[in-house]
């Protein structure tokens, strides 16, 4: 076994961000289960369409609970030494992806949006694009794409 005493000039794993968003969905289907139940007591006509409209709603809660597991479990690990950037990304169901790249012969690609908030960070290769950290928000893409790009930099000029 080979042992590596060379320290990347940039890592970084990538993940999702994990608030609680989808918990205030579940708040505000209880209140308005609670405000609601007097109306459908007092009107017997609302009985039907809002139980209907409140299983609608715990479904469309539920598949987007779902969702968001599911993508919690995505990742994307960045390694970036002076002779290799290695990108391994790790999604549900699938096995791990691990590409390989010479740091000169890519490019980082940025897409913003009319206020210059970066929306999309990509790396170009000779025959395609890949989108590093898609499921980052805006203020992480941008910081990311601001360290990444400055390693980038001083990778090319020390290979």
């Amino acid at each position: 076994m080979q042992v590596t005493t060379t320290s990347p000039l940039f890592a970084a794993t990538l993940r999702p961000d994990r608030n609680l968003r989808l918990a205030g969905g579940w708040i505000a289907l209880a209140l308005a289960t609670i405000v609601g139940t007097p109306f459908l007591i007092a009107i017997p006509e609302f009985v039907l369409p809002g139980l209907v409209a409140l299983a609608l709603a715990i479904a469309g809660l539920l598949a987007l609970g779902m969702r968001q597991a599911r993508q919690r479990r995505t990742s994307q690990q960045v390694t970036l030494w002076a002779d290799q950037l290695e990108i391994a990304t790790v999604t549900p169901g699938t096995e791990k992806h691990l590409q390989r790249f010479d740091p000169k012969t890519v490019r980082l690609r940025l897409t913003r949006d009319a206020f210059e908030r970066t929306t999309g960070v990509f790396l170009r290769h000779a025959d395609a694009e890949i989108e590093l950290g898609g499921f980052l928000s805006n203020a992480d893409k941008s910081s990311f794409a601001k360290a990444f790009g400055v390693a980038l930099r001083k990778a090319r000029r020390a290979a």
